[in-house]
């Protein structure tokens, strides 16, 4: 098997004597060239291992003063479940109210836009069908938590009273109650969670720093006759969310 570049060998070393308690909260780590000596590796080596573990949140960089064990951060768990579809209305207030939270977004909805290519594969239409994308900014007693990018396509809701979702009578519910609202049947959703790193977008949205770890979740629901009626990227902060998967086993 390959070693690991010596980078992260010494981020895994640094990160296990953290753990296990050898440095406490707000203890300086000694500097990079003491590091680098201990370690038998260049001062860039401990560095980069130093910035690895300052993204995970273990470290924090002060300026002028040195590298300190970080506090850990309280992280919240979102589940993501068939159940989560069930409850009516917003899945995201229900999750808030039940961490005693109040769940709230800003949104903005851009009717007739044309469908990128990786967004038409995902709703299997034609690139350049008109949709409706909507971005939203979830927030968390006015905290923001998690983004997300929605695109339906217009061919399903135009002339409806849905066609913009935070708009008309089923403003602020979930997709699954607004299409069952105009005879579509949301029958299944698929994610598919990949690891990435914020973007200055992402980082001035949520809150957290350019490379901070996200989850990227794309999202696509399809109807009883398995037509996607709805795609969405969300992005969740690794810092604040660890996000399980709940699913039913069946009985032989």
């Amino acid at each position: 098997m390959p070693r690991e570049a010596p980078y992260l060998e010494v981020a895994d070393s640094l990160r296990a004597r953290i753990l296990r308690g050898e440095w406490e909260v707000g203890f300086r780590l000694p500097s990079r060239a003491q590091l680098a000596e201990e370690y038998g590796v260049g001062r860039n080596v401990t560095q980069r291992a130093m910035d690895r573990l300052i993204i995970e949140g273990l470290l924090e960089g002060r300026a002028g003063s040195g590298t300190y064990v970080r506090k850990p951060r309280e992280r919240m768990r979102m589940v993501r479940s068939r159940h989560r579809e069930r409850r009516g209305g917003s899945p995201f207030r229900a999750d808030m109210k039940e961490r005693g939270q109040a769940g709230t977004w800003d949104a903005h909805s851009q009717a007739r836009f044309p469908a990128p290519d990786s967004i038409a594969e995902r709703l299997a239409i034609n690139p350049g069908d008109p949709c409706v994308t909507t971005r939203y900014e979830f927030l968390a007693d006015g905290r923001p938590v998690q983004l997300s990018e929605s695109w339906e396509p217009m061919a399903i809701t135009d002339g409806t009273p849905i066609v913009l979702p935070e708009m008309g009578p089923l403003a602020g519910t979930g997709v699954v109650d607004r299409m069952h609202s105009i005879g579509v049947e949301v029958e299944t959703a698929v994610e598919v969670p990949r690891p990435a790193r914020a973007t200055q977008a992402q980082a001035n949205l949520l809150g957290i720093s350019v490379g901070d770890l996200v989850l990227e979740i794309e999202r696509t629901y399809y109807d009883c006759d398995g037509r996607p009626v709805e795609t969405a990227d969300i992005v969740v902060p690794d810092v604040r969310w660890e996000v399980a998967y709940e699913f039913g086993v069946d009985r032989a």
